[in-house]
């Protein structure tokens, strides 16, 4: 089967939700208030695309390539990103609602996470050197056997990982949120 090439276009309150989209390419594409929800976007490639107050929640992610992808504003419930394709796996977000999606295993170097909500997010054996929360809620998020080293969590809130199961050389963090740390340890702080 062939694969669709789409370059440089912009796809405007597009309804995508519940199809499956295949063997399509989209390259330096802008997506604007689509509904891609439930949708099934295995095997198709996004590069240096946009995605503008989108729904995305539920959408199939099997061998997705996902490289250097903006979501802006997004809806991005119980995705499953440790399925798409690691190949060149690149995105950041912002203001965008992530809850109870998954990143296991991904490498998430330098990605930004700005004014998002993250609550029950799986980000066991990711790798977020270097990536930033800012002024996100990460409620009940998942951080086992992490590398966190240099990762910016000061500015966020509700976050909690055991120190002595993740790499955390140079992790910053807000001296608020200390208790999240010590927290298996089950202490009486004041």
């Amino acid at each position: 089967m062939e694969t669709k090439l789409y370059q440089n276009r912009t796809f405007d309150t597009v309804d995508y939700s519940d199809q499956s989209l295949s063997n399509t390419e989209f390259v330096n594409c802008e997506f604007i208030n689509c509904n891609f929800s439930k949708s099934d976007l295995s095997h198709n490639d996004f590069l240096d695309s946009t995605f503008k107050n989108c729904n995305l929640s539920l959408a199939v992610l099997k061998n997705t390539g996902l490289k250097n992808i903006k979501f802006i504003g997004c809806k991005l419930m119980g995705l499953d990103f440790s399925a798409s394709n690691s190949f060149l796996f690149s995105m950041s977000f912002q203001d965008c609602l992530l809850d109870y999606s998954t990143f296991i295993y991904k490498k998430l170097k330098k990605t930004n996470f700005i004014d998002c909500s993250l609550k029950d997010v799986d980000f066991s054996n990711t790798d977020l050197s270097l990536a930033a929360f800012k002024n996100c809620d990460l409620s009940n998020a998942t951080f086992a056997e992490c590398i966190l080293e240099k990762t910016d969590f000061r500015s966020s809130r509700n976050y909690a990982f055991d120190p002595s199961e993740n790499k955390i050389k140079g992790t910053k963090v807000s001296h608020t949120a200390l208790a999240g740390l010590l927290e298996k340890f089950d202490l009486d702080i004041e």
